[in-house]
């Protein structure tokens, strides 16, 4: 049963079985310079293509072993709607998974693909990568397959999240000193604003990386969500909260910190130093901040601005 992995226990999502679509091996359409697998070149097909009778073999016989599960996961060794019967693959899952939710983990290039497109619209979750929004930046950190373009990508972001009736999610992963500069998140910005998503989750290297780059750091990570819009639901995700250095705050920063952007508690704990933390829950306590949840992550902000911050995806709803 190599088709299939987990449980996977995911702060984000659940707890997840996955289904991988390319269990050969990498078959991607990028060649990301973060990714965790080997170096490949980007192809456009998958060469090696496992059969869907025996995809749903296997992840029958993984329901009925693991029936405490939140989410299949539709991932693969490289780029999963490469799959080629992607959609009859979806079908069969949404006939037999029962009240479990569907999530693909995509990268985006192939949502211009009018029969990708209509195929997630059948999936419960979809999460889309967005690493960058300018040609050149595009190019360096995912190294598409030639013919892939940006601007054709975020297009197509933008017309599925306004077609989509399931949770979205976007997903930036930053690479020191290459998609982390002010000019790259201005354009990021500017896609994501007509992006609408239950979240926006920015993160960085955890893994070894299948090229000689580096992450950044959570402060860094931090410094960098103060400069998207206000209004874009944007989640840190980051396994460095520990090297961050805690700041004192007081009552009315820490106020103006969390309207600017809502933070998780992990974030709270490394940015607050000791003080700063008895303030935030003196305030909390006092009903100035409340949280919001934004698909299994807890959020805090100040109570009057509640409304205000809501997700994009709740106001279109």
């Amino acid at each position: 049963m190599n088709t299939i992995f987990g449980p996977i226990h995911s702060r984000r999502f659940g707890v997840s079985l996955g289904v991988d679509l390319s269990s050969s091996g990498k078959q991607c359409n990028f060649d990301c310079l973060y990714c965790e697998l080997t170096p490949m070149k980007a192809i456009s097909h998958q060469q090696t293509v496992t059969p869907i009778h025996e995809i749903i073999h296997d992840l029958s016989e993984a329901l009925l072993n693991h029936p405490a599960i939140d989410v299949i996961t539709l991932t693969a060794n490289g780029e999963p709607t490469m799959y080629p019967y992607i959609d009859e693959l979806v079908e069969a899952i949404n006939s037999i998974k029962g009240s479990v939710q569907s999530l693909i983990l995509s990268n985006s290039a192939s949502l211009s693909d009018e029969h990708v497109f209509t195929t997630l619209l059948k999936l419960d979750q979809v999460k889309l990568s967005l690493d960058a929004a300018t040609p050149e930046i595009f190019k360096k950190i995912d190294r598409p397959a030639e013919g892939i373009e940006i601007g054709t990508i975020i297009n197509a972001c933008q017309r599925f999240s306004h077609a989509y009736q399931g949770k979205l999610f976007i997903e930036i992963l930053f690479v020191r000193g290459v998609n982390d500069t002010l000019e790259e998140v201005v354009a990021l910005n500017h896609a994501l604003m007509d992006i609408q998503c239950e979240r926006i989750d920015i993160g960085t290297i955890d893994r070894p990386p299948a090229y000689p780059v580096q992450g950044l750091e959570f402060q860094d990570l931090y410094t960098l969500s103060q400069q998207f819009d206000p209004s874009l639901p944007i989640h840190i995700v980051s396994r460095t909260h520990a090297t961050a250095t805690p700041s004192r705050y007081t009552s009315d920063e820490i106020l103006t910190t969390l309207d600017k952007r809502p933070l998780t508690i992990n974030d709270i704990d490394a940015l607050f130093d000791d003080e700063s933390k008895k303030e935030f829950h003196n305030l909390l306590n006092e009903g100035k901040i409340t949280q919001i949840e934004r698909s299994n992550i807890i959020f805090y902000l100040p109570f009057e601005n509640s409304e205000r911050k809501r997700s994009k995806r709740a106001l279109k709803s």
